[in-house]
């Protein structure tokens, strides 16, 4: 019986480390006075990155015309006003023929 009072004791000494209990301390994080500047840094790129990205397609597909630009929009015909009125075209016609 003593044998294994001994043993559990130590088992639990294993188990029961100090450093498990220091994580939320400063001490065992190393925080110095170049810690948040580091953090800074690290999320500086992770913020501006979708505003660069942004600024990079506006750009690149400033100088281009959409579809929208591209039709004559003065003088629109059935044909050119888009494909639902080429399927209603088509409907009235062959429901003129039957």
């Amino acid at each position: 019986m003593n044998r294994l009072h001994q043993g559990l004791i130590i088992l639990l000494c294993l188990l029961v480390n100090t450093e498990v209990l220091a994580v939320d301390s400063y001490r065992y994080l190393h925080v110095t006075i170049d810690t948040p500047w580091v953090i800074f840094l690290f999320l500086l790129p992770i913020v501006l990155s979708p505003f660069i990205l942004m600024a990079i397609l506006y750009w690149r597909f400033a100088g281009r015309k959409t579809d929208d630009d591209s039709n004559d929009m003065d003088n629109p015909s059935a044909d050119d006003v888009g494909p639902i009125n080429e399927v209603r075209s088509k409907d009235i016609k062959d429901s003129g023929n039957a």
